[in-house]
């Protein structure tokens, strides 16, 4: 073969590679094409590898992107620490909570098509939703407190699924008896269907009266039930079609194939008792399809989901959702008068209230301020993560998203707080 044809070849194999490693999303020549610093992104690279070094975390991978382009993909430490397994750009995480912003999108897609509203009661979808009680708590005289069951004041929504301020909440061993009873029922069972997962929850008594309370909760784990009933299909089976077959995300679902088991991150001991976290393998299949925390990703794969966001519904020419529904989805939907659930203040400088410049809009929380909050920031941007590490942010105002990716549940929060700082600092405009 002749050197201009070898070359040929060799640009072609690279052309077909390049989607599936940037997953169609192109790459800058030099991060100042696009207003950062490489000088200060090495900062950025140099307090991960330090993490790593000291133990803080097992790995991670970077992936930001600005004006439609990547700026950076990255991947830090180990996939697997034990085996001594270096991270890698397609490793597949556990993203718990960050799929509540795909099956918020499964709903919106839903309301788009005249399945549901965001005003409608639960129970149009749940039937049983129409008697749940609400437990209120009183004060006797002897200082105990009892609890009395009372009519919901107005019907739960969908809308109050999205922006968790439904009542529910989650389970949690302790004093408060609504709390404790989702531990008795086995809410989070993995072995039920959502069907079934519902039927309890329903049975339960909320926490709060619908609409007045921000209660982190199960909501989204029955938005998912919503949209099977909605749709008439599985809740996997739908966000597969409409989802993430049409934006390319091959690899995100409620779990892959076992051909892919190798590219699954693992956790590292960790925490006061140096343990494992049980963080289940990305091959493992539960029948409950969580809609609260249920699904695998890679980095890559939801750049793609944001990209979509930030082209306003549609990416690669297939349209998800409209402009209009993602100017709804982003927007603060707490009323001015929400209260914080009596424990909220353990999500710290990420908690959705006043006093953090932070309100919640449909899937994720958004921010009103700039100076209310310790983390660098732009009013509108959005974010969420999920318990086992994971975080994405997405700043439209800076034409900025990022996406982070680790297995480290007791070091989330202040990853999610040093990337924020670590990828501010880098820009220059």
């Amino acid at each position: 073969m002749s050197v201009f044809r070898a070359a040929a070849a060799a640009a072609l194999v690279f052309g077909m590679a390049l989607p599936a490693v940037a997953q169609g999303i192109p790459k800058v020549q030099t991060p100042e094409e696009v207003g950062f610093l490489s000088t200060r992104l090495k900062t950025l690279s140099d307090r991960l590898n330090e993490g790593v070094k000291n133990n803080e975390m097992p790995g991670a991978v970077v992936l930001i992107v600005r004006n439609g382009k990547i700026v950076m993909f990255e991947p830090f430490g180990f996939r697997d620490k034990e085996a001594k397994v270096a991270m890698t750009n397609d490793t597949i995480f556990r993203i718990a909570s960050m799929t509540k912003p795909i099956v918020t999108v499964a709903a919106m897609i839903l309301m788009e098509e005249g399945k549901l509203t965001l005003a409608d009661p639960v129970s149009r979808f749940v039937p049983a939703f129409a008697e749940t009680k609400v437990a209120v708590p009183k004060k006797k005289d002897d200082g105990t407190v009892e609890y009395t069951l009372e009519p919901q004041a107005r019907p739960m929504t969908v809308q109050d699924l999205m922006r968790h301020t439904s009542g529910l909440t989650y389970g949690a061993v302790g004093a408060n008896p609504v709390k404790q009873s989702y531990i008795d029922m086995k809410a989070a069972d993995r072995g039920q269907t959502n069907a079934e997962m519902a039927d309890k929850l329903a049975k339960l008594a909320l926490l709060y009266q619908p609409g007045t309370t921000w209660e982190y909760s199960m909501s989204t784990d029955l938005l998912g039930r919503v949209v099977e009933v909605a749709s008439g299909m599985p809740l996997d089976k739908f966000i597969e079609e409409r989802i993430t077959k049409p934006l390319k995300m091959g690899d995100t679902a409620f779990e892959v194939a076992s051909d892919k088991k190798a590219r699954g991150a693992r956790p590292m001991k960790e925490g006061p008792k140096n343990e494992l976290p049980a963080i289940p393998e990305v091959t493992e299949k539960f029948t409950w399809r969580s809609g609260g925390g249920g699904m695998v990703s890679t980095a890559a794969d939801y750049a793609r989901f944001l990209q979509m966001f930030a082209n306003g519904g549609q990416l690669d020419g297939v349209r998800l959702i409209s402009r209009k529904t993602i100017d709804l989805m982003t927007a603060d939907a707490l009323p001015p008068d929400v209260k914080m659930g009596a424990d909220m203040f353990r999500f710290e400088a990420l908690e959705p209230s006043g006093r953090m410049g932070q309100g919640f809009g449909l899937g994720f929380a958004v921010r009103n301020d700039v100076g209310r909050n310790p983390l660098p920031g732009t009013p509108g941007d959005y974010y969420w993560g999920g318990a086992f590490g994971t975080y994405f942010w997405h700043d439209p105002k800076e034409r900025l998203f990022v996406v982070y990716m680790m297995q480290s549940p007791a070091a989330r929060l202040r990853y999610r707080y040093l990337m924020r700082d670590l990828v501010y600092q880098a820009m220059a405009n």
